[in-house]
């Protein structure tokens, strides 16, 4: 006897290809995140804040009942606060970045190297490669 019923089910779950859509989507954003962008636009935001709160204290000595100019004074010093330490905070960013990059690759090269040795200490096979990869070094 021959059934005509073809049932039609999808190859794949839907859930599961909710969870690797978003998992993309994640990658994707992650991609394209710099993270010395955010950094160098704190740096800047702290430098040109101290530099008006100091304006602000000296300008509010001097401009007794020129509150208008007194302002546009703050707002000058602000706005050319941000041209001039732009680049600087930029560059102090990235090395700070690249610093803490390097810093975090030691570690971690550190960490596996100890792992690696906790092993050897165990297994004698490891060890055994641990010691012949020396000699060729030294050769």
């Amino acid at each position: 006897m021959t059934s005509f019923i073809q049932p039609n089910y999808p190859a794949q779950h839907l859930g599961v290809a909710r969870i690797e859509s978003a998992v993309d989507a994640v990658r994707r954003m992650r991609r394209g995140f710099d993270s010395t962008k955010g950094l160098s636009a704190m740096l800047l935001a702290a430098m040109v804040s101290a530099l008006i709160v100091v304006a602000e204290q000296l300008i509010d000595t001097w401009a007794d009942g020129h509150l208008m100019l007194a302002w546009i004074a703050l707002w000058l010093i602000g706005f050319a606060a941000l041209a001039v330490f732009a680049g600087a905070a930029r560059k102090l960013a990235v090395t700070a970045v690249s610093a803490l990059d390097a810093w975090s690759e030691r570690v971690g090269q550190a960490r596996a190297d100890a792992r690696l040795w906790a092993i050897a200490k165990s297994d004698p096979r490891v060890m055994a490669d641990l010691v012949a990869a020396k000699a060729r070094n030294e050769h």
